[in-house]
């Protein structure tokens, strides 16, 4: 049984910083490409950060500078740093994983958590 289990959300001021966790267990972690979304409320689900196997990375141009996106591969923990958050970070944060096998790719979600940006 495939489970992502996002944590580290919560209510933050503005300039602060906050740090995700994604725990992943019933996938082999290490070849899994992991991505971080955020769906803020009557907004699409955007990419926030994604890491590839072999630890390449890739942003959207509104966190740049801002966010880092890592992993542990021994913990099976992919992890979104957040520095200088703003209001316009406020949303659900949700963990992707894709797992090629073949010519399948499957596609993993966690039940997100929360992060509010608000003085």
């Amino acid at each position: 049984q495939v489970q992502l289990v996002e944590s580290g959300g919560g209510l933050v001021l503005p300039g602060g910083s906050l740090r995700l966790s994604c725990a992943a267990s019933g996938i082999p972690f290490s070849i899994c490409a992991m991505t971080w979304y955020r769906q803020a409320p009557g907004k699409q689900r955007e990419l926030v950060a994604g890491i590839a196997s072999s630890g390449g990375t890739n942003y959207a141009d509104s966190v740049k500078g801002r966010f880092t996106i890592s992993r542990d591969n021994a913990k099976n923990t992919v992890y979104l740093q957040m520095n200088s958050l703003k209001p316009e970070d406020t949303a659900v944060y949700y963990c992707n994983a894709k797992l090629q096998r073949a010519v399948t790719l499957h596609d993993y979600w966690g039940q997100g958590t929360q992060v509010t940006v608000s003085s």
